[in-house]
């Protein structure tokens, strides 16, 4: 796998995500079960998996259940750090609070929504960033439809349905790369996608790199039970020792 030349990472972990109950009565988002492990535990090892070193999390609701699982973050081939907000301060707010424990305040750094798990290449999304000279660079996936799609002919018989479709449309895939000058920007509290963003992509300053690579956001319980389908079959669940449940639950 290669490496990316980016070494540190941010995971916005702090969602209490109420679509997804009962998952979440208890444990916040990104502690929800993949296939038996945690969301966060695909995220902390594919960040490794690409080099990086160090990964800040921020976290909010529940935090202590997810510093009791991931602990130093050693055993994920990381080090973790927390950031942990005494009020909610928004999604922009709590990545500019934790932004201030990176390693490297002048280096740019990847960031995550603890709600996602992906493995395209790091390292390609990296190097996109650079080329690009972008203050931002937002990784898309292709938009998938929830619903199956009717195939018409022209007098509109139906033909069949195609399940889930990709459409001709690229959506936020919550995997971005930051340029360091981009946290004064940030919102003390609120959400960067509302403020921060749109002041960027006016400056032409917000660059969005395409990958054909697996992704799945996760937002509800029935993203779960897909999710889990999709690593089972894909070969790509975790080890026992990251997992927190039955592998076939």
């Amino acid at each position: 796998m290669d490496t990316s030349s980016v070494t540190q990472a941010l995971i916005l972990a702090g969602g209490q995500a109420t679509r997804m109950r009962p998952y979440t009565d208890d444990a916040p988002k990104a502690m929800v079960p993949v296939a038996g492990a945690p969301i966060i535990g695909y995220q902390l090892l594919w960040l490794a998996e690409h080099g990086v070193k160090t990964v800040v999390i921020s976290g909010g609701y529940k935090a202590e259940m997810i510093s009791d699982y991931v602990g130093n973050g050693s055993r994920f081939g990381v080090t973790a750090v927390y950031a942990i907000e005494d009020e909610p301060l928004g999604r922009g707010g709590g990545l500019k609070y934790a932004a201030q424990r990176l390693p490297d305040l002048d280096a740019p750094f990847f960031v995550l929504n603890g709600d996602v798990i992906s493995t395209f290449s790091l390292a390609d999304l990296a190097g996109y960033h650079e080329r690009h000279d972008a203050a931002v660079t937002v990784a898309l996936s292709p938009y998938r439809s929830n619903w199956g799609v009717a195939d018409l002919d022209d007098q509109d018989h139906i033909k069949g349905f195609v399940q889930s479709p990709e459409l001709p449309y690229w959506i936020n895939a919550g995997i971005y790369v930051f340029n360091p000058d981009v946290i004064a920007l940030l919102p003390d509290k609120g959400d960067h996608e509302d403020s921060t963003f749109p002041r960027l992509a006016r400056d032409g300053r917000l660059m969005g790199y395409r990958h054909s690579g697996y992704w799945r956001g996760i937002d509800t319980v029935k993203d779960v039970m897909e999710a889990s389908k999709e690593v089972r079959s894909a070969g790509t669940t975790l080890a026992s020792e990251f997992r927190t449940t039955d592998i076939d639950t």
